[in-house]
């Protein structure tokens, strides 16, 4: 059987809960319904870090963040550990990566053999976080609700800029993988830096929305004094209460958020175009996700580092050609769950054994309507910014249990309670379960020892980060290289320009012999 190409498409901060194939009923993404009708939408995806850098690094790896120390937005990801570029490089595709991977530290490249496009975030030490500071969360990339209370129409943005060129640089690739004369299958990632916050669009996708019809957070507004530890830490962590935040400021910041994923919608449907145009489509798989969601107002929350679903549920929707269509899977899965789906994908089912032990499993089961041994069981974990100790979450069987050594515990019924509402610990009812989550989280981690080992790292990096600022700067931030010479018209390469711009031409045509042929 020929490996199947690859398709990665990858959105930032866009909560599963937002989209229509999840329920939602205002926003608009008929391209990513049309891909969902020709494959598997996972009704509970999600992500295993609420936030970007630990989340891509741990889907990247298939293994949780703490494993890896992969702990906040300014955790290094350590050259030495394999992800599924390195896995699908070694199996014979070629791997490309365009857009955001947030990668922190010298190695900007983690197994791709190119990079299209430099990353929109930081590649340094510059937001470790500071657990020492036990008076006030502390938010070294300074968080706030700017980006709420300001939203609304823009002409251009920095993420227009940059996923402009994401789309643009990995149509091309697509085309460029049909005009090659390398064989090997592909593996592409295009990552996009929309619907992230700050929540503003243009006109196009701002009136595909009326004001009206956008609907207010299903939980409201929760008052400071009901809120759980977490979240009142949380509320002073993005400083709210420096803006009061009325519904009509709702409205427009979801009018925007809406708008930006119709515009990530608009993007995924021209890579599929370019699919079909190259006629890869056939032998393509194509797989959308997003690192983390977006609370955008539920609860009275905003943006993610939380345990509630809007923040850690995630969209992820894979069609295959040789796949079910029109499936949907209610099971739980993760992010982690990529990376043994990729090589499976990549291997017809006879992966290679890892380098090191993974916390996913294959999804292609799944995709095939045929697993009925799957484990509904997801590993979470948050270790960044608000909490003074690591927190762990584990959904199973329908139940969700949240656990961090410095709060009490949360238990939540999500079949019953899919707002969670109704905190379950302390419930007589529910003590047996309590207890057995409980357990399974604390044979699955150790709190003391990754706490220990988070201050080292942030002790190190916020020293490390302090040193390089001083004197000559030599940034890891990645710079993308043009072979110019080899592009286009160069005499270096043919003097022919009808040959040169004809090779470019797809499809290509054979030359037209000339009917009277010239007598040398």
């Amino acid at each position: 059987m020929t490996a199947p190409n690859i398709l990665f498409i990858q959105a930032d901060q866009m909560a599963g809960p937002a989209l229509p194939m999840y329920g939602h009923k205002v926003v608009k993404t008929p391209h990513l319904q049309q891909l969902a009708e020709s494959g598997t939408t996972f009704q509970n995806a999600y992500c295993n870090n609420p936030v970007c850098a630990p989340s891509r690094f741990s889907m990247m790896s298939g293994q949780l963040s703490s494993r890896i120390g992969a702990y906040d937005n300014a955790s290094e990801f350590l050259a030495s550990v394999p992800t599924f570029a390195h896995y699908l490089r070694d199996l014979g595709y070629k791997t490309c990566l365009s857009g955001k991977m947030h990668f922190v530290g010298p190695d900007q490249l983690h197994g791709f053999e190119e990079r299209i496009t430099t990353d929109i975030y930081p590649s340094d030490f510059g937001w470790t976080p500071d657990w020492s500071q036990t008076d006030f969360p502390f938010a070294p990339s300074v968080m706030s609700l700017r980006g709420v209370v300001e939203a609304g129409l823009c002409t251009r943005s920095l993420q227009l800029d940059y996923d402009e060129e994401v789309c643009f640089t990995s149509v091309k690739k697509i085309y460029d993988y049909a005009r090659d004369q390398d064989d090997r299958p592909f593996f592409l990632t295009a990552s996009f830096s929309h619907p992230h916050n700050p929540f503003t669009i243009t006109q196009e996708y701002w009136d595909r929305y009326d004001h009206d019809e956008i609907d207010l957070p299903s939980v409201p507004f929760i008052p400071f004094e009901d809120r759980d530890p977490w979240s009142q830490r949380y509320y002073h962590l993005i400083r709210q209460d420096e803006h009061d935040v009325s519904d009509d400021i709702i409205r427009t910041a979801r009018r925007a958020y809406y708008g930006m994923i119709s515009y990530v919608d608009d993007q995924v449907g021209k890579l599929m175009t370019a699919l079909q145009e190259t006629g890869l489509a056939d032998n393509t798989v194509v797989i959308f996700t997003a690192d983390h969601g977006d609370m955008m107002g539920e609860r009275g929350m905003w943006f993610k580092f939380n345990p509630y679903e809007w923040s850690v549920r995630v969209p992820l929707i894979v069609s295959s050609p040789s796949g079910v269509k029109n499936h949907v899977e209610e099971r739980g899965v993760s992010l982690v769950d990529l990376l043994p789906t990729f090589v499976d994908l990549a291997t017809d089912g006879n992966p290679p054994e890892m380098i090191d032990p993974i916390d996913g499993h294959s999804l292609v089961g799944l995709m095939h309507n045929n697993d009925l041994e799957w484990q509904d069981d997801v590993m979470m974990e948050f270790t960044g910014e608000g909490i003074y100790s690591p927190c762990f979450m584990l959904r199973k069987d329908g139940f969700k249990f949240v656990f961090c050594e410095d709060d009490p515990g949360m238990l939540f019924d999500l079949e019953n309670d899919p707002k969670e509402l109704r905190n379950l610990c302390g419930d007589a009812d529910y003590a047996g379960i309590e207890a057995d989550m409980l357990k399974a989280i604390q044979d699955r981690w150790d709190s003391d020892s990754i706490k220990k080992d988070i201050i080292k790292s942030q002790i190190r990096r916020r020293y490390i980060q302090s040193v390089l600022l001083k004197g000559v700067r030599s940034p890891w931030d990645y710079q993308p290289y043009r072979d110019t010479s080899k592009e286009f018209v160069r005499s270096s390469k043919d003097t022919n320009t009808t040959m040169t711009k004809g090779l470019a031409r797809f499809p290509y045509m054979e030359p037209v012999p000339p009917d009277t042929p010239r007598s040398e």
